[in-house]
């Protein structure tokens, strides 16, 4: 399924090359933004309206070991985003961008969650909870095929929602302890790299905490056999909730024509997935950061290889998740936009444009 207009991507950067700076000044951006066009199928596209979606789960396998902390930190950044004080929560706000905290898999009740007085007016709480939390998947596969599938298409059915609200632009993020181990069972299963190349500290193990992270997950990976089946059995044995609705809101970005900013290593895990269930869904994807965890390099040049618009844009070292790097993404398209639709033209300054000379290498 193509969806992408090859004709209106030469017109955005076509229009680029009118702005009184030399060619390809703007560099990835320029190439982002002819992407975002294609996309689009329009050259005068908007990125005003924004929306910041960002799914939230626990993961059973937190009983092993993998993580610093509890379970319960999930319901407590949950309650900080919809007060507003998390740092998404304060990034979305100052960009002007609305903040959709989605419960897919939490282990919460309904009651647990703060009042709606105490969230701001772009913060809104979306219950599609499948289950309180995944199973432990060094003892059994993480969700059922139906719980899977299902999350899969709540992520695709929600980017339909906000694009039919005149959304422009998606940025993704998650929030669920224990989900770094689940990115990363699920990016050795479907590259082929082992555990010990992948797995990170998250937000902080120790030496002894770190081995137990690989042993899990490289025998996760044996005991289903992984790496010889197909993306729903990975995502099922060793994903969550969270990631599966991710993989499903990207391949609903590119169904309905919007584009999604991606921010770690777990929606870039969710990104690789996403790519085996529609080869081309990729081309509505923009990388944002290039963050701590050691599976980002890998994921990073598979998703690059499956059709995503740039490579990581940001290089900060961060690890802070819930959809920060992509928020901090979405403001520096903003100025991108800036310089698209209000800076002067070679016309405007009775200047000849230059030229573009395709055998030359402008350093991009």
């Amino acid at each position: 399924m193509e969806c992408l207009n090859e004709d209106v991507r030469k017109q955005v950067k076509s229009r680029f090359d009118t702005i009184a700076k030399p060619i390809d000044g703007m560099g990835k951006f320029e190439t982002i933004l002819s992407g975002i066009g294609a996309l689009r199928e329009n050259a005068d596209f908007s990125l005003k309206k924004k929306a910041v979606l960002v799914f939230c789960s626990d993961n059973g396998i937190v009983e092993e070991g993998v993580s610093q902390s509890p379970s319960e930190v999930t319901l407590r950044v949950i309650n900080n985003m919809l007060s507003g004080k998390s740092s998404v929560a304060v990034m979305a706000k100052h960009i002007d961008a609305d903040l959709y905290v989605t419960d897919i898999g939490t282990d919460c009740s309904p009651e647990d969650v703060i009042p709606e007085n105490l969230r701001g007016d772009s913060v809104a709480f979306l219950d599609y909870k499948i289950r309180r939390g995944s199973r432990n998947f060094a003892k059994e596969p993480a969700m059922t095929e139906e719980e899977t599938k299902r999350a899969i298409k709540t992520g695709c059915s929600l980017v339909k929602e906000l694009a039919g609200k005149g959304v422009d632009i998606i940025a993704l993020g998650e929030m669920g302890i224990g989900n770094t181990t689940t990115s990363s069972a699920v990016c050795a299963a479907l590259t082929g790299c082992s555990a010990e190349t992948l797995t990170g500290r998250g937000a902080g193990l120790n030496d002894s905490g770190l081995l137990r992270k690989k042993t899990v997950i490289n025998e996760a990976i044996k005991r289903y056999d992984l790496k010889n089946k197909d993306v729903i059995s990975v995502l099922q044995c060793v994903g969550g909730y969270d990631i599966a609705a991710l993989a499903g809101a990207i391949t609903g970005g590119y169904k309905y024509h919007v584009p999604v900013v991606l921010d770690g290593v777990i929606t870039m895990a969710a990104a690789l997935a996403a790519s085996k269930l529609e080869p081309e869904c990729l081309k509505c994807c923009i990388l944002s950061h290039k963050g701590k965890e050691p599976a980002v390099a890998v994921l990073e040049e598979e998703l690059i290889k499956c059709g995503a618009m740039c490579d990581s844009m940001i290089y900060a070292s961060m690890a802070l998740g819930e959809g920060t790097g992509a928020v901090m993404m979405l403001s520096l398209l903003d100025l991108a936009m800036e310089v698209y639709g209000n800076a002067a033209r070679f016309d405007d300054l009775s200047m000849e444009q230059y030229k573009r000379y395709d055998n030359i290498n402008t350093g991009r």
